[in-house]
This record gives structure tokens, C-alpha cells and sequence, in this order.
């Protein structure tokens, strides 16, 4: 097998892994963005409320943010530790960036990087049916 066969392999299965566990940490960190985001909604649509008409709407949203925000501590925490599977994510990403600099090269990990980004996007907006 030619040396550029090689490193190709070597790219695509840098690719896999990055993907892979680059979701499997964002799984989890995301809810906590999404937190963030959701708080600033919530509370522009409070301000905008004057007259308490979507209380109702208001409970459900803050309901939703109280139980993602559960659902992301338990995710990434065991009490105030972080789960070990969590930390074990973390340290592989790192590690899975190092290898990808070490075969490949600081702009073969930006590519690999933005890549990935485009590919959650394009997921995003190509996804058919509306989520709340």
C-alpha cells in the first residue's frame, strides 16, 4: 500500500474518531448552552408580558429549563465529581486532537474541526420536523 494510501486511512479514522466522541461530548454539553440560551429567551419573553397573559406558557418553558438543567447535571455530574464516563470523553478528545496534530498537522486538525462544524449545521437545517 502506497505511503499516501496510508495516511489517508489514517485521516479517515482520525475523522471517525473526532466525530464520535466530539458528539458524544457535546451531547452533554449542550444542554448547558442551551441553558444559557434558554434563560435569555425566558427572560425576554417575561419582560415582554406585561399584562401575565402566557403565564401558562412561561411555567411549561421554565418547567422544560428546570428539567434539562436535571438532566444535564446528571449527565456530567456525580455529586460535585465529574462522572468518570464524562472525564474519560474529555481526556479522549484531547488525546484524539493530539494524534490528529501529531499525523497530520495543525491545519489538518482546523479542517477536521470545521468540518465537523459544517456538519452539525447542515444536520440542523436540513432536519424536517420542528423541536421545542
Amino acid at each position: 500500500m502506497e505511503s499516501r494510501d496510508l495516511k489517508n486511512l489514517k485521516k479517515r479514522y482520525l475523522i471517525w474518531l473526532y466525530k464520535t466522541t466530539k458528539e458524544a461530548v457535546d451531547k452533554i454539553e449542550r444542554k448547558f448552552t442551551q441553558l444559557d440560551i434558554d434563560k435569555l429567551i425566558l427572560k425576554e419573553i417575561k419582560s415582554d408580558d406585561k399584562k401575565k397573559a402566557l403565564k401558562k406558557f412561561i411555567l411549561e418553558f421554565e418547567k422544560y429549563i428546570e428539567d434539562k438543567e436535571k438532566n444535564g447535571l446528571s449527565l456530567k455530574y456525580e455529586g460535585s465529581q465529574l462522572k468518570p464516563e464524562y472525564h474519560f470523553l474529555i481526556l479522549k478528545l484531547k488525546a484524539i486532537e493530539k494524534a490528529i496534530l501529531k499525523e497530520l498537522g495543525k491545519p489538518a486538525l482546523k479542517e477536521i474541526k470545521d468540518l465537523y462544524e459544517k456538519q452539525m449545521c447542515k444536520r440542523i437545517l436540513e432536519e424536517r420536523h420542528e423541536k421545542v
